[in-house]
């Protein structure tokens, strides 16, 4: 027997369709009740990851792909090579002039008095605020990037590496291995005061390589005291400073070096010329090196990125254990 319910507008609805509605109504509201009290379920969308999160591989020379890239955008914003003229910019004044400035107004905030010499968490010397160091050296600045390259990749070294550069100046080359290498890594024997206080008080800072804690002493040439007689390297390089030192030294020096390098895969490098080896002859050099387990591994040569230039590279391994 059928049991209707009639509204005032003449709409009926049977029995059994009023009860299915009611359990359809019910499960509905069990599963949105379970849907909500369990915790979602794990979402296998793609999710937006940041460059800095890419696999991109890590490399310490200029790659390919990397020099097409500059190309491109050179050519994109119809950028060209201009004449090798010197150019008025928006700061005409030569350093010189600069460095006039910097003495006339106490430096570039202009405080006067008492506050003039107390203002600055590290006070630079007005020659090195031009920039005046980096024309102390001969090539281009930039050089160092290459000499960088070159030497990580000959050595092929890590973060982890340890590296002693003999000579290290005012960080031309320096300061992209301190960049690369983990804290402490990076060790350098330097005798100039002008470099030193250059390295300390503009390069490190205006870099933001304060962090990394390089060690740089200053000493006399082959003076590696300093740096504790159980320190292992696995770079040692001399960058157009074994050109300055007489013959004898240079030996004393390679002497104490060879005791510091890592067997058979540390890299002593030594550019430009070895004459202090060639002055000998082939085979009593040979003989030589081969008394302080050294073994001369061959001539190298590498090309600049950005100018005109190659080095030549000398390199020495370790032999004995």
């Amino acid at each position: 027997m059928a049991i209707s319910s009639s509204s005032t507008k003449g709409v009926v609805i049977s029995f059994p369709l009023l009860i299915l509605s009611v359990s359809a109504a019910a499960i509905s509201l069990f599963f949105l009740s379970a849907l909500f009290s369990s915790p979602p379920p794990p979402c296998s969308c793609p999710t937006t990851t940041s460059a800095a999160a890419r696999d991109i591989p890590t490399t310490t020379t200029t790659r390919l792909e990397d020099i097409e890239w500059v190309k491109n955008q050179i050519e994109a914003n119809g950028l060209h090579m201009a004449d090798n003229v010197l150019r008025k910019g928006i700061n005409p004044r030569t350093r010189e002039k600069q460095l006039q400035d910097l003495l006339q107004f106490k430096g570039i905030s202009h405080y006067e008095d008492q506050e003039a010499s107390n203002h600055t968490a590290l006070p630079c010397p007005g020659e090195l605020l031009v920039e005046q160091h980096h024309s102390n050296y001969g090539e281009p600045w930039a050089g160092g990037r290459d000499v960088f390259e070159f030497l990580a990749e000959a050595a092929h070294l890590r973060p982890d590496s340890r590296v002693l550069e003999i000579g290290c100046g005012t960080l031309r080359v320096g300061l992209h291995f301190i960049r690369f290498l983990n804290p402490d890594l990076f060790h350098c024997l330097e005798r100039d005061e002008l470099s030193l206080m250059a390295s300390f008080r503009y390069e490190l800072p205006s870099q933001g390589l304060l962090s990394k804690r390089p060690l740089i002493v200053r000493g006399e040439d082959m003076d590696f005291s300093k740096f504790g007689s159980g320190t292992m390297y696995d770079l040692i390089y001399a960058s157009a400073v074994f050109l300055h030192i007489p013959d004898n030294l240079v030996w004393v020096g390679l002497e104490g070096l060879a005791k510091r390098l890592k067997p058979f895969d540390g890299r002593i490098f030594v550019s430009h010329n070895i004459k202090f080896c060639s002055r000998l002859g082939g085979e009593e050099c040979t003989k030589r090196l081969s008394s302080l387990g050294l073994e001369y591994i061959g001539k190298f040569t590498h090309d600049s990125l950005l100018f005109n230039h190659y080095e030549i590279w000398f390199g020495f391994k370790r032999t004995k254990g």
